[in-house]
């Protein structure tokens, strides 16, 4: 018989590689924002997943920035150093097809003491599927890999291989947390990723990257939840972005917003958005404190 394994293990990548659909699919629930929009997590989200012989705490960091050097980005450049001292695997994924310069610099950044297990995530992308086993072959004298593991996020492809590979790395000991907890975000936390999730799904390119979403009231009644939540923008003209036609656009960022919360919640929600500007809210050190950035 297995012995139980529990442990804490790192998501990291650079931008836009899938690491947050990754988290939701190993989770087996959204708790993490997912967007074509590169750098849309921005805190460390844990997510907790319990099998009969381990439980993993996966925490799924910020895709680590080398380009922009923000008062926003080093306080996410932080969270991604301290989730990596802080955990027993590392997880790195990287895209099917694609190792850059930018995944090289996240390379450098590993910690040399711990196991690191590489996700090759996209492989029902590739259109050449004879080019996977050429491509994993290369990265092995990149690093000291304790496994490499082609899988599909999105697909599920190979998600069970990879938990296999990070089991087997764990420390030995008790669960760390409950049997049915899947994340130690509070819901408070969870309801502003929901909505700032369909604001940049919904907007794209057209909504500049310094947005963010701040709770201003979080009340729970029995099964109902009255939530007041303010898009923080950085200019006047965002907010005509923001709100739309006829105020179209925000109507619809709350009521998707809602519906997911809903369903993690599984209860009722009561939901008003309205939009704030706070000019230089990205680089203002408190201002990012204030809204959970440490």
């Amino acid at each position: 018989m297995n012995e139980l394994r529990s442990g804490y293990v790192a998501i990291v990548g650079r931008p836009n590689v899938g690491k947050s659909t990754l988290l939701n699919r190993l989770i087996g629930e959204k708790i993490s924002i997912v967007s074509r929009k590169a750098q849309t997590t921005r805190h460390r989200i844990t997510g907790i997943l319990t099998r009969p012989d381990a439980q993993f705490v996966f925490v799924d960091t910020p895709g680590f920035q080398t380009r922009h050097a923000g008062a926003l980005n080093r306080a996410m450049n932080r969270g991604v150093t301290q989730a990596l001292a802080d955990v027993d695997v590392v997880v790195l994924v990287i895209e099917a097809g694609h190792f850059d310069a930018q995944d090289k610099a996240v390379l450098r950044l590993l910690p040399q003491d711990k196991p690191v297990v590489l996700a090759v995530n996209k492989v029902d992308q590739l259109k050449d599927k004879a080019a996977l086993l050429p491509m994993l072959a290369s990265l092995s004298p990149e690093f000291p890999f304790a496994a490499i593991v082609p899988v599909s996020a999105a697909k599920g492809t190979q998600t069970d291989d990879l938990l296999a590979e990070v089991r087997g790395h764990l420390p030995h000991g008790e669960i760390l947390f409950g049997e049915d907890e899947i994340t130690d975000r509070s819901e408070r936390f969870l309801a502003a990723e929901f909505i700032r999730e369909k604001l940049f799904r919904l907007l794209g390119d057209e909504l500049p990257y310094a947005s963010t979403v701040q709770i201003e009231k979080f009340e729970v009644d029995g099964a109902l939840r009255r939530i007041s939540a303010a898009i923080v923008v950085d200019r006047p003209a965002h907010k005509g972005i923001v709100i739309g036609k006829g105020g179209q656009t925000l109507k619809r960022i709350a009521t998707e917003a809602r519906q997911d919360m809903e369903r993690l919640f599984d209860g009722k929600v009561f939901l008003e958005v309205f939009v704030q500007v706070k000019s230089g809210w990205s680089d203002d050190e408190r201002l990012l404190k204030s809204l959970g950035y440490e």
